[in-house]
C-alpha cells in the first residue's frame, strides 16, 4: 500500500483573524488521513476497540513550514514508517495546491489493552496487514 492521500478544504471556522488555518486543526486533518488509511487497510478504531484495544497518542511532532490560508485545498499524505510494535509511527506531509509543503509531522500511537490502560501488542490481523506493506 503507497501512502495514502486525503483532499480536504479548510472551513473558514477553522482561520485565524489572517484567514490562516489555526495549527490545532492540522490534528484534526491528521486524523482524518489517518482514519482514510485505515479504512483502506482494512480496519476502523471501531474494530480495534471491539477487539479490547485503544490508540492513544504517545508523541507528536509537527514541523509547520507554510501557513495554510483560507479558500486552499490542501492534501494530506500519510505512510507507515515501520512495522508496528506496541507502537505504530506516522508520517505525514500536508501540501497546498501549489505542493507547497505546509507541514510535516511523525506521530506515534501505543497500542493500549482497554481494560488495564497498559501497552499491548496490536491485534495479529493488524500487525499481519502491516507486515505486508514492507
Amino acid at each position: 500500500m503507497s501512502p495514502v492521500t486525503i483532499n480536504i478544504t479548510p472551513r473558514y471556522s477553522e482561520t485565524d483573524q489572517m484567514g490562516i488555518i489555526h495549527h490545532a486543526n492540522y490534528l484534526i486533518y491528521l486524523e482524518q488521513a489517518r482514519l482514510e488509511w485505515l479504512s483502506q487497510l482494512g480496519f476502523s478504531y471501531v474494530k480495534m476497540e471491539e477487539e479490547g484495544v485503544l490508540l492513544p497518542v504517545y508523541n507528536i511532532d509537527i514541523k509547520y513550514k507554510n501557513p495554510i490560508k483560507f479558500g486552499e485545498e490542501i492534501y494530506v499524505r500519510i505512510s507507515l514508517q515501520s512495522k508496528p510494535t506496541t507502537r505504530v509511527v506516522f508520517d505525514y506531509e500536508i501540501v497546498n495546491q501549489k505542493n507547497q509543503i505546509c507541514a510535516v509531522c511523525e506521530l506515534t500511537l501505543v497500542f493500549t489493552d482497554a481494560q488495564t490502560f497498559r501497552p499491548r501488542k496490536p491485534i495479529p490481523e493488524f500487525l499481519e496487514a502491516c507486515s505486508k506493506l514492507f
